[in-house]
């Protein structure tokens, strides 16, 4: 009977791509649920135990029924378990608060990442631009932690063929990328970030408190072309730099400017490092820069072949570009500043 059964569903239609669409649909399902656990704050309340009633009534929910069906759902989604009547995390529900890139992970893409999409038939209409990156910029830092292993090994190569004395990290965020440099780097070597936000800056210089490294970096909040001006700031060139992810929130005609403005801060023969995520074949590539695309302002992902482009007509010569992990549109171009003009 069962045989039968599916016999008869394959002849309705597409049998493989109809148990694709139920698949996709229920791991959208699966995500908008957990987003909303978040959002609504519940998740976080069942750090301890609570009854309905004093889930709803701290949360500040009126529709006691909806919250216990939404309830039954985590439950189903083994995120929430109920013992007798009262409510709790499970397992699943402890290890994602306890891990913030997956927490940031659902929010992203049960939040602005999926809500692209609900949006662009108005966009295409001539909507207006999205502002995600001007407004969740917090939780894109925090999801972006995600790749700091791959970036930090290919950091570790860079730091240890430059052996620098001086470096810089352009855009340096929460300064996790700068305090590995240092951990790496010769004992003498010093740092310095560079961010336009106030709240990177003061995390990065937090971050490098933590690893006990104030007394070797200091963190500036300025914009890098400032510091061109004025290139006292840094008390003179350094020897490695890194701009990591953050090239394409520029338009590609002002790239090669940047680039030529952080190549400008390098020691001759200095190397500079540049991370992103970039345009190729990837399903998530192709998702990003239509992401990017959407956002107020001009911005997208580049290619490798224009990075490149851009790291020459910057006046460094580009060195390798390489893929920094299989599957993933993550790349690392290294370029050098030439020993002589």
């Amino acid at each position: 009977m069962r045989i039968r059964s599916l016999v008869q569903v394959a002849r309705a239609g597409s049998l493989w791509e109809r148990v694709r669409a139920v698949r996709d649909g229920e791991a959208a399902i699966r995500v908008a649920m957990v987003a909303a656990a978040l959002e609504t704050g519940v998740l976080d309340a069942l750090r301890r135990p609570r009854t309905t009633a004093q889930l709803a009534k701290e949360l500040g929910a009126v529709d006691e029924p909806l919250l216990e069906a939404f309830l039954g759902g985590l439950r189903a989604a083994r995120l929430v378990r109920s013992p007798s009547g009262g409510h709790r995390l499970a397992r699943r529900g402890r290890a994602l608060l306890g891990d913030d890139v997956v927490r940031a992970a659902y929010e992203a893409f049960g939040g602005f990442h999926t809500g692209l999409y609900r949006d662009l038939p108005k966009q295409l209409r001539g909507g207006p631009g999205r502002r995600d990156v001007a407004t969740r910029g917090e939780v894109i830092a925090r999801l972006s932690r995600a790749m700091e292993p791959l970036v930090h090994a290919a950091l570790a190569g860079e730091v240890r063929a430059a052996a620098p004395g001086r470096i810089l990290d352009v855009g340096c965020g929460d300064g996790a990328h700068l305090a590995h440099m240092l951990t790496l780097a010769p004992a003498a070597a010093a740092g310095i970030g560079i961010d336009v936000d106030d709240a990177a800056a003061a995390l990065a210089a937090r971050t490098l408190s933590r690893h006990g490294l104030s007394g070797r970096a200091r963190v500036l909040r300025a914009d890098v072309r400032d510091v061109v001006a004025e290139p006292a700031l840094l008390g003179g060139p350094v020897d490695l730099a890194l701009l990591a992810n953050a090239i394409y929130y520029l338009p590609e005609a002002e790239r090669a400017a940047l680039l030529r403005d952080v190549g400008a801060l390098l020691a001759p023969g200095g190397t500079l490092l540049v991370v992103s995520t970039m345009a190729d074949g990837s399903a998530f590539s192709r998702h990003f820069d239509l992401l990017l695309r959407a956002q107020e302002g001009q911005m997208a992902l580049p290619t490798t072949a224009e990075v490149q482009a851009a790291v020459a007509v910057a006046g460094l010569d580009p060195v390798r570009t390489r893929r920094l992990t299989p599957g993933e549109p993550l790349y690392a171009v290294t370029a050098r500043r030439p020993t002589s003009p």
